[in-house]
C-alpha cells in the first residue's frame, strides 16, 4: 500500500472511531511506528486530527459528542431521500433493527408516528429519537461506545442479538461493490453487522451512489445476504444489473 493510500486509510478510521493509537495502526499496516508518526503528522497538516501521546483524535470530537450531531454529514438530501424511501417498507406491528449511522438516522427520523415498533438499535441518537414516542419500543445493545457514530460496537454489542428475532434490518455501509463485498473502516464492527444480519428475516442495505465500488478496510462479506439495495438514481444500470445478478433488489430512492 502507497503511503498516500495509508493515510487515507488512517483518516477513515479516525473519522469513524474518533482516535486511533500509533502501536494499533502500525500492526494494522504492517509499518513501523515512526512510519506511522509520520503518517499522522501530514494528517494533522490539514486540520481535521490532532495528535495526543501515542496516537490521535478528532478535533471536534468532544463538540459533536455533546450536540449529539454526527460526523458523516456529507450527501445529505440524497441521504434525506434514502431514508424517506426506507420508511415505507416499514409497517406498524413489525420489530426492526436499525444500524447507526446518517442514513439510518434519516430513517428513523421518518418513522415518528408510526404505531407499534419495536426498534432494536446500536446507536444512541437514534434511540432518543424514537425513545420518547410511546408507541414505540426502543430496545439498546450494550458495547464500546464509539463517538463520531454515536454508537455501541464490539463484541458485547453483537451478544445483543443472539436468541433475537426482527422482521427487518436496515444496514448501513462505507463501502459496498460487487468484488469487495460490505466494507467497513475499522474491524469493531465487524461483529455487530454480522449479528444484525444473522438476527433479520430481510436485510435492506441503505446506500447512497458514493458508496458504491467504494471499499474500506475491513470486509465484513460478500453480498448474499442482501435483500434490498436503497441508494439514489445516481447508481448506473450496470451496477444495477451487477446487484441483481446476486439476487439483490435495487431501489431507487
Amino acid at each position: 500500500m502507497l503511503a498516500e493510500q495509508r493515510r487515507g486509510k488512517i483518516l477513515e478510521l479516525i473519522r469513524e472511531n474518533g482516535n486511533v493509537r500509533v502501536h494499533y495502526l502500525s500492526k494494522l499496516f504492517g509499518v513501523s511506528e515512526p512510519t506511522i508518526r509520520q503518517d499522522l503528522d501530514k494528517i494533522e497538516a490539514t486540520g481535521e486530527i490532532a495528535r495526543g501521546h501515542g496516537g490521535a483524535y478528532l478535533k471536534n470530537m468532544q463538540v459533536s459528542v455533546s450536540s449529539l450531531s454526527l460526523e458523516h454529514r456529507e450527501n445529505m438530501e440524497l441521504k434525506q431521500k434514502i431514508g424517506r424511501k426506507a420508511s415505507e417498507f416499514i409497517r406498524s406491528g413489525t420489530s426492526i433493527i436499525l444500524d447507526s449511522g446518517t442514513t439510518v438516522t434519516e430513517l428513523a427520523n421518518s418513522l415518528k408516528g408510526v404505531n407499534d415498533l419495536r426498534i432494536i438499535t446500536n446507536s444512541l441518537n437514534i434511540a432518543l429519537i424514537l425513545g420518547a414516542d410511546p408507541h414505540i419500543e426502543v430496545h439498546m445493545t450494550g458495547g464500546e461506545f464509539k463517538a463520531p457514530t454515536l454508537s455501541l460496537t464490539g463484541e458485547k454489542a453483537a451478544a445483543f442479538f443472539r436468541n433475537m428475532h426482527a422482521q427487518q434490518l436496515f444496514l448501513a455501509t462505507a463501502g459496498v461493490s460487487i468484488s469487495g463485498g460490505l466494507t467497513y473502516p475499522g474491524f469493531s464492527d465487524i461483529p455487530v453487522k454480522k449479528a444484525m444480519i444473522e438476527s433479520a428475516e430481510e436485510v435492506f442495505l441503505l446506500a447512497d451512489s458514493t458508496k458504491i465500488n467504494r471499499t474500506a478496510f475491513a470486509s465484513l462479506m460478500s453480498l448474499d445476504k442482501i435483500d434490498y439495495l436503497i441508494t439514489d438514481n445516481n447508481i448506473s444500470e450496470e451496477d444495477i444489473q451487477a446487484f441483481g445478478s446476486f439476487g439483490i433488489k435495487v431501489i431507487i430512492a
